[in-house]
């Protein structure tokens, strides 16, 4: 059965253009379009598509708005198209945190050559959105990010007396994974072991996520530079449109941040990061690979855990998307598999050991 799409955006000719590009593939029918939350709200609750592709700035009600409404009415599996601008980004951000699935970032020109080139990625967005769990987001508590304030400012203190760091997280992740990451981050303590991120993003986006999570989250948090010393308490995201490894001189560990193509079709790439991992940390290493789809990590984690590496899968049931752990737990790379409650539980234990 094909995978019936809505879409709602403002521009006559990215309606127009997606519409041809869905309906010359037989797994997708497009049921409707509308030029705006407004007009779109009644038809789907009629037609009930299996996605939506929603963009974000819109007159009369944006879309951020509009999706959570829709969340709390039904969630319906989303994915989110924005132009690159700073407020475009930003409100694509806070979408993820809403309950979308995915973001697909788009120029403000040369949209229909744009389309046509990136056909293939947004078919397999769209195809996996469709198979996702849809979840309403948690409602954030102002005392949340107090706590996480409070808790930075003690950490500050240079009296304390901080552990020396040999023994890296790295964690890969994509559909799902804002919100997954974040969920982890915010259960760890100041002093958690340091942390090395790749989560799929288009470029842009990336800073505003460290700066969101930094907030949010007990630990420090920020956007990976290359020559970033790892250390506990820290962690750095692999900033879109860059691929992330880890070194290691004088017994520390160290960001490198290098340009390259794409790796199993992304940039950054967990296989890049985990790869990286395997000749510098090895046993010393431990790797999740979390809700996303695809492959990418699965090779880098079955690489991991043959030079001794603990590795961990989240399990299905607290997945978005299940094809990233899967292809994993395939390869034989997992050593165990987890509900994503009790992956920051993980990381300290693996910590204490």
């Amino acid at each position: 059965m094909a995978t019936r799409v809505y879409i709602v955006d403002d521009s006559a000719l990215m309606r127009q253009t997606l519409t041809h590009l869905l309906r010359g593939d037989a797994e997708f029918e497009v049921v409707g379009s509308a030029p705006n939350p407004l007009l779109a709200a009644p038809a789907i609750a009629k037609c009930r598509p299996d996605v939506l592709l929603l963009d974000i700035e819109m007159p009369g009600m944006d879309g951020l708005t509009f999706l959570r409404q829709q969340m709390e009415r039904e969630p319906i599996p989303t994915v989110i198209c924005s132009t690159l601008t700073t407020d475009g980004s930003r409100m694509a951000l806070d979408a993820l945190a809403a309950g979308a699935v995915a973001v697909v970032a788009k120029p403000r020109l040369g949209l229909k050559q744009f389309l046509e080139d990136s056909r293939r990625e947004l078919c397999q967005t769209l195809r996996s959105a469709a198979g996702a769990t849809a979840r309403r987001a948690p409602r954030p508590t102002a005392a949340a990010a107090t706590t996480a304030t409070a808790v930075k400012a003690a950490a500050a203190n240079p009296l304390a007396s901080v552990p020396a760091m040999n023994q890296p997280v790295l964690i890969g992740s994509s559909t799902g994974g804002t919100q997954a990451v974040e969920a982890i981050l915010m259960a760890l303590p100041a002093d958690a072991p340091g942390i090395a991120v790749v989560q799929h993003m288009p470029e842009k986006f990336t800073a505003m996520y460290a700066e969101r999570l930094d907030r949010a989250c007990a630990m420090q948090v920020r956007e990976a530079r290359d020559g970033d010393r790892l250390e506990r308490g820290l962690v750095l995201i692999a900033p879109g449109g860059r691929h992330l490894q880890l070194c290691k001189a004088g017994g520390q560990y160290f960001a490198v941040v290098l340009d390259g193509p794409p790796v199993n079709r992304h940039k950054p790439s967990v296989d890049v990061l985990f790869r990286s991992a395997v000749d510098c940390a090895g046993k010393d290493a431990l790797a999740l690979i979390l809700t996303g789809m695809g492959d990418d990590g699965a090779r880098g984690m079955a690489a991991l855990r043959e030079r001794g590496a603990r590795t961990l899968a989240q399990d299905e049931a607290s997945c978005v998307v299940f094809g990233m752990p899967k292809e994993a737990i395939a390869r034989g790379g997992v050593d165990a598999v987890l509900p994503l409650k009790e992956m920051a539980a993980a990381i300290l234990a693996f910590d204490r050991r």
